[in-house]
């Protein structure tokens, strides 16, 4: 079956520990992302280790619900929707890597089966990617500027 994907990157000055601190702790995700809720069912503290299923509300009427698969600490995080997001087979992978000649590279995408479900909600999924990582990458920057200070 054909797939569908969305992407969206961008570059923090801060390094890839302080980036992975943002992006692997479902219950920070509120504190600098679109979201207003997040956490683990059941509730944990985190890193996100492989099996825990995170959640996530926006716009006080959507939760997503997502199994971690794969966790590569301060590199990679890859995990699947099981729940909220009417795509099948939707993947998604954040990666951090150095960027030249300072900081960390941000990049967030993910791949679903090409449905008519998962067509229409495409478009906005695509926002939704840009504005995450673009909300990331400031949270990461003004959390460097104030531990350099």
């Amino acid at each position: 079956m054909r797939r569908l994907s969305v992407a969206a990157a961008g570059t923090t000055c801060a390094d890839a520990g302080l980036v992975w601190s943002l992006v692997a702790d479902a219950n920070r995700y509120a504190g600098w992302g679109p979201w207003e809720d997040g956490g683990y069912r059941p509730p944990s503290l985190g890193p996100s280790r492989k099996g825990m299923v995170q959640w996530f509300r926006y716009n006080r009427r959507t939760t997503t619900t997502e199994e971690i698969l794969e966790v590569e600490e301060a590199r990679r995080l890859v995990y699947t929707v099981v729940g909220g997001l009417p795509v099948k087979n939707y993947r998604a992978e954040v990666t951090l890597a150095p960027a030249s000649p300072a900081g960390t590279s941000v990049n967030w995408a993910a791949t679903w089966d090409d449905t008519v479900m998962g067509r229409l909600v495409r478009r906005r999924l695509q926002q939704v990617y840009y504005r995450v990582v673009a909300a990331l990458v400031a949270a990461a920057d003004q959390e460097a500027s104030s531990q350099s200070r």
